[in-house]
């Protein structure tokens, strides 16, 4: 477990100085999403860190919904957030909680607050509130209710709890600092009035914590040891230390800023992702186009991939954007020596060898994966009509074309050399057919009088390929005039989705099941689509291109 102290990263940095201090003995981490929309890769980066923390020092790791405001939170979302949480490798075991079991307490916490002097009732509007909170350089005005009775704000704040105010009549504010150079000290917001149904506490409360007030209190009362945030908090941190402080938790929690992972050309804002969803752009918060992890996953990432992602980008204080080619690279590194290679032709044109006998089939042996033997082998068929991909023939090809032409001698990948004599067109011009001869003595692709072929074609066996469509993604947004437009929408890319209905897969594949993945030859890597792909018609996800010209920063 112990790494030498110059690669640890300033959070273990923090964590090493507390157990050598004493202030910590068992560590627990935590991660809290607001159920209010599926997750995408940047928390993949708190989860991974935050659960990975609490393995490597032998501590408890928790996942609680932040779910204090009923106004956006969903059933829908729980059950998504646990499942990418899952599948990401994060162990909460036993220790999923959610923020509104502690309603009770957090109104209890409130209650002495009032009654200390630190909090009291307030009649202003949001926009009155707003007004008095002053600006950067002038500090703020007192609220009129600020000097509320302890008495009175215990009887108004009873009465909010009652439902006897419409929502936004009444708030209850923290007594802190009008003058405080930080804007979150200025008296916030810490309860609202919210006449909605919640999904886990039903018609109960009508009142609701602000986020402020309620995180704190949930790290405290699940004993967090270093509750982990985003940068974005930093200034937050002054009002998180006071609310523990004034609710006199014995072992409050520590908060730790972090920069956030900012992926360039990738469309993350879940009211982007929202309007994606309901003007069917999309197909659904898992559409493999997104970077939501349920689409990553549904395109055929795995949590291998997300991991090596995360570690390549490290755990800095400083925002930064990562090329969203980074994470590209990093599933074709995870696969490459994962996957069987296939043979799949996307756009096919029947191959007919005239000289092959009618009605013979033979099996031939096809590597997996040429850079890992111990994946083995499977079979192909072989016979008479084949297919191959119509971009690996030409009419009047150019020069330095070595695939299928009249006249030239090919080789079918692993099974023979094969010459193209004659092709067959349609009413329309259209190429339906090529006929061609084989050499038998050229069997697993080598010739016996030595002689070279240059071109060397992947091909299906057309009475056993399974017939399958293959989803070809590309970018959302259009990636040369970047996300957003002058007016703030997204500025999409209509080339996003190729879909191709009449691909064939050789047998080895056909029966693959939801979130397979292989690599299929000269194509790229595919995945079985877990919401559309059927037994009598498979549906793969292009994952990634076989290449690309990413290289790693040194």
């Amino acid at each position: 477990m112990e790494r030498e102290a110059e690669s640890r990263n300033f959070i273990e940095q923090i964590i090493d100085k507390d157990i050598a201090e004493g202030s910590v003995t068992a560590i627990c981490t935590r991660f809290p999403p607001e159920p209010n929309g599926y997750l995408h890769i940047g928390h993949a980066k708190s989860i991974l860190l935050n659960s990975g923390l609490a393995r490597q020092y032998g501590g408890k790791f928790n996942l609680r919904f932040d779910d204090t405001n009923p106004t956006k939170e969903k059933v829908e979302f729980v059950e998504s957030i646990k499942e990418d949480v899952k599948w990401l490798g994060a162990d909460w075991e036993d220790r999923l909680f959610f923020a509104s079991d502690y309603f009770e307490e957090m109104y209890e916490t409130a209650v002495k607050l009032i009654q200390k002097g630190k909090a009291y009732v307030s009649d202003l509007t949001a926009d009155e509130i707003r007004a008095y909170r002053g600006t950067l350089t002038e500090p703020g005005k007192e609220d009129p209710a600020a000097n509320r009775s302890v008495e009175e704000n215990l009887k108004l704040f009873e009465e909010m709890k009652e439902g006897k105010y419409k929502d936004g009549e009444k708030v209850l504010r923290a007594r802190i600092d009008m003058a405080s150079p930080n804007m979150n000290m200025r008296d916030p917001v810490i309860y609202r009035v919210a006449h909605m149904s919640h999904h886990n506490t039903g018609d109960a409360w009508c009142i609701y914590p602000m986020y402020d007030f309620a995180h704190p209190i949930e790290d405290a009362i699940e004993g967090v040891t270093h509750s982990i945030c985003t940068l974005e908090f930093e200034d937050h941190r002054p009002l998180y230390d006071w609310v523990v402080r004034e609710a006199e938790y014995e072992n409050p929690p520590k908060q730790i800023e972090f920069a956030k992972l900012y992926l360039t050309n990738v469309v993350t804002g879940k009211r982007y992702i929202k309007r994606l969803v309901e003007e069917k752009i999309v197909d659904g918060w898992d559409d493999p186009r997104l970077v939501s992890i349920a689409a990553l996953r549904r395109r055929g990432f795995t949590p291998e991939s997300i991991q090596k992602f995360v570690d390549l980008c490290g755990i800095s204080k400083s925002n930064s954007s990562v090329d969203y080619a980074m994470l590209e690279y990093c599933i074709r590194e995870d696969l490459k020596l994962k996957r069987a290679r296939v043979m799949a032709v996307l756009d096919p044109i029947k191959l007919i060898i005239d000289n092959y006998p009618e009605g013979q089939t033979e099996e031939l042996t096809i590597v997996n994966n040429m850079e890992n033997e111990s994946l083995g082998t499977h079979t192909v068929p072989f016979c008479r009509e084949l297919y191959i991909d119509r971009e690996d023939f030409m009419e009047a090809p150019p020069r330095k074309y070595f695939r299928m032409f009249p006249g030239n001698e090919v080789r079918l990948m692993q099974a023979y050399f094969v010459t193209c004599n004659s092709y067959v067109k349609d009413e329309e011009g259209k190429v339906t057919e090529i006929h061609c001869t084989y050499d038998p003595a050229s069997k697993g692709g080598n010739s016996p009088d030595g002689r070279k072929v240059k071109g060397t074609i992947h091909w299906a066996p057309a009475p056993y390929a399974k017939r399958a469509e293959v989803r070809l993604y590309e970018n959302i947004v259009d990636e040369e005039l970047g996300v957003y437009n002058e007016d703030g929408s997204l500025n999409l890319n209509p080339n996003s989705l190729t879909v191709l209905k009449n691909c064939y897969i050789e047998p080895y594949a056909a029966d693959a099941k939801a979130y397979d993945s292989f690599q299929f030859v000269r194509q790229g890597y595919f995945c079985v689509d877990a919401k559309d792909s059927t037994e009598d018609m498979p549906v793969f996800n292009r994952i990634v291109s076989l290449k690309s010209s990413y290289q790693l920063p040194k």
